[in-house]
């Protein structure tokens, strides 16, 4: 195996690590990064899929949990003018995003979702940033839903008649209480949620039934509560063509209402397909999923017109402000002013389990974004693939955003709404764009339509409310430098997830006698014959090669240097009487000790490569390797076979000259 009979120097002793709680932390964590999807992504093999409405009601723990505090955010963002502006949300949610995610649906089955749309139409570093960006705005929605649905649950408890009075003014602690529950439950295990979202989402749509017609009722059986919410409309508001204006302006404030469409997608491999469905053409889940999206848009919608209504007409506009009995619960005061407290609570809790389970649905996504992209990347340490460090990491993000607003409702909502209108507008771009490349002309318009009103409800949101764009650009810096750390920390790596040799490749590499496999390797940007011989006479002279050895070359053809980690196809090619190994790759210097490990592996010979120095500077070089896959490649390759290989009688040889 080895032409080393005496090592250089003795491998050093690494200390056993104690700490216990380690491999409790890891367990469950994947050998090969981006495998792992959360409780969200990838089923198991003993998952069983799900009917299209069971997986609505998983998506709906985010989507229909919002109705337990979007009516008191639209009452009091555009009081009277709350149901003109409501039907404008609706408006966009079934003209906007429902068709656009119904075809972002379409082009990633396998709930992918926008952002994996985005990644496949702008490659290369561009394309990950933009990504990383997006993963930024991402975990703004994913975060401020936790932290807000638990603040909105905490509302609900407090405001309980037959709440203990202990319990007010505790708002923050029983917050974080219930934050700290979430996390225990994923900190024990994920287990299949679906049979519980069914009955919560049901328990809650019916009960929300109950209170809108009861509510609807009173509406048009009390004399005069539409004549005086219409008098006083008109007399604040006189123009029909002001009123519409005003309700464009205050529309982008109850962007709450298009939450659960990203996580509606995300769920997309829960759903039972048809028994012809294959993995390139899941046509059966693509339309069970369609299936989805519609339906829950439409039973959202109607929920929302009928609330917006009933809230601001029967509710006293004082209720809604800091501090009032309808504050982030208009439907919860409707219930227990017109079915009593005994139903009342029944209703809150009801919407606290609701509330409580979103926040799992929304710690969910976060757990299948961040293994689904960042340590693809090689931009997140080793450890994030397990589910448990990250679940830590989240929940104590979450506590910190919930100090810092103090479990307020409202205060988040606009960090929520910019969250939710990024991820929307960037899957209308995205759609956009794929309906430009397939030359879809009538689709392109009306797609660039829609991305234009949301890039117009985006700006308007955050220009009036800025908070919400100061915590996702927080969320971003946070991600970048994280990314790029990780990043440089992982340099060293192996990145190969699996290597394929064909049968030339394997013929070169393995002929010899009894060894060594002598590889010299060889820029591929210049490929002339004189070339080949030069490198050859060099590493004669230079390094000592055997005159009549039989030495391979090697090139790496760098592609995509912002790529970490990919397989990789080692090809055999005869150029000007010489051996060439061919590898496409996204850097030289772990790519080629991944080749020679797995030749030493296959062929039991030990390979030892030959290196001409470069010229240049090292710092300059190395920065050339960390984002251009090229530079200082010998000591690099060095390096990353020391890292992959701690026996060094079993460590290919590295010869520079």
């Amino acid at each position: 195996m080895t032409t080393l009979t005496r090592p250089p120097a003795d491998p050093a002793d690494k200390p056993k690590n104690s700490f216990k709680l380690k491999p409790w932390l890891l367990e469950g964590m994947p050998d090969t990064s981006g495998k792992r999807q959360g409780p969200h992504g990838r089923p198991s093999d003993s998952h069983k899929p799900q009917a299209w409405w069971k997986v609505m009601c998983l998506t709906g723990l985010d989507y229909f949990s919002t109705l337990g505090y979007q009516p008191a955010i639209a009452a009091l963002a555009a009081g009277l003018l709350s149901p003109l502006a409501t039907l404008l949300l609706v408006f966009a949610t079934l003209a906007g995003a429902l068709p656009v995610y119904r075809r972002v649906a379409k082009e990633s089955p396998r709930g992918e979702g926008s952002i994996a749309m985005l990644e496949r139409l702008l490659p290369r570093w561009g394309g990950k940033l933009f990504v990383l960006a997006l993963l930024g705005f991402a975990a703004t929605d994913f975060m401020i839903t936790i932290t807000l649905s638990a603040a909105d649950a905490t509302a609900h408890l407090i405001e309980n008649p037959f709440a203990p009075h202990f319990l007010e003014g505790q708002q923050v602690v029983i917050t974080l209480a219930l934050i700290a529950g979430l996390g225990v439950v994923f900190l024990r295990g994920f287990k299949e949620a679906i049979n519980v979202a069914v009955v919560l989402v049901a328990a809650f749509l019916a009960l929300n039934l109950v209170v809108i017609v009861v509510s609807m009722t009173h509406l048009f059986t009390e004399a005069g509560v539409i004549t005086d919410w219409w008098t006083a409309l008109t007399t604040s508001h006189g123009d029909p063509i002001m009123m519409i204006a005003l309700a464009l302006l205050v529309f982008p404030r109850l962007a709450l209402g298009l939450s659960g469409f990203e996580t509606g997608v995300a769920v997309m491999p829960q759903i039972k397909g048809h028994a012809t469905d294959t993995d390139a053409n899941p046509a059966g889940r693509i339309k069970g999923a369609h299936k989805l999206l519609t339906t829950a848009a439409i039973i959202m919608s109607s929920f929302l017109i009928t609330s917006s209504f009933t809230t601001v007409m029967l509710i006293p506009a004082a209720e809604f402000q800091d501090g009032g009995k309808a504050e982030g619960r208009a439907l919860a005061y409707l219930a227990h002013k017109f079915l009593g407290d005994g139903f009342g609570t029944v209703y809150d809790v009801s919407t606290i389990a609701i509330l409580w389970f979103a926040g799992a649905s929304a710690m969910a996504g976060l757990l299948n974004l961040v293994p689904r992209y960042l340590p693809r990347y090689g931009m997140a340490p080793a450890w994030a693939r397990a589910l448990r460090p990250l679940v830590l990491v989240f929940t104590v993000i979450a506590f910190i955003v919930t100090v810092i607003f103090q479990a307020d409702v409202n205060a988040q909502g606009g960090a929520y709404a910019t969250g939710v209108l990024v991820l929307i507008t960037s899957a209308s771009i995205a759609v956009t764009l794929s309906a430009r490349r397939k030359k879809q002309r009538a689709q392109v318009i009306g797609f660039g339509l829609i991305s234009l009103v949301f890039v117009y409800t985006t700006v308007v949101n955050s220009i009036e409310r800025p908070d919400g764009l100061k915590i996702a650009a927080l969320f971003i810096l946070a991600i970048m430098v994280v990314s790029f750390i990780s990043r440089m920390r992982r340099a060293f790596e192996l990145r190969a997830t699996h290597i394929k040799m064909d049968e030339k490749a394997l013929e070169f590499t393995a002929n010899a006698a009894e060894g060594p496999v002598r590889i010299i390797a060889h820029e591929p940007k210049h490929l002339s014959a004189s070339r080949y011989r030069e490198k050859l006479q060099h590493a004669q002279q230079a390094s000592h090669l055997p005159v009549d050895c039989d030495a391979v070359f090697i090139e790496v053809i760098v592609d995509d240097s912002s790529d970490f980690e990919q397989e990789l196809q080692v090809v055999g090619k005869r150029r000007h009487g010489f051996k060439i190994l061919e590898v496409h790759s996204n850097n030289v210097p772990n790519t080629v000790a991944a080749v020679l490990l797995h030749i030493r592996d296959v062929t039991g010979f030990m390979p030892h490569i030959y290196f001409r120095w470069t010229e240049g500077n090292p710092i300059s070089n190395l920065s050339k390797f960390l984002f251009f896959g090229e530079g200082e490649i010998a000591p690099v390759t060095r390096e990353v076979l020391r890292e992959a290989e701690p026996d060094i009688t079993r460590r290919p040889w590295v010869h520079v000259g």
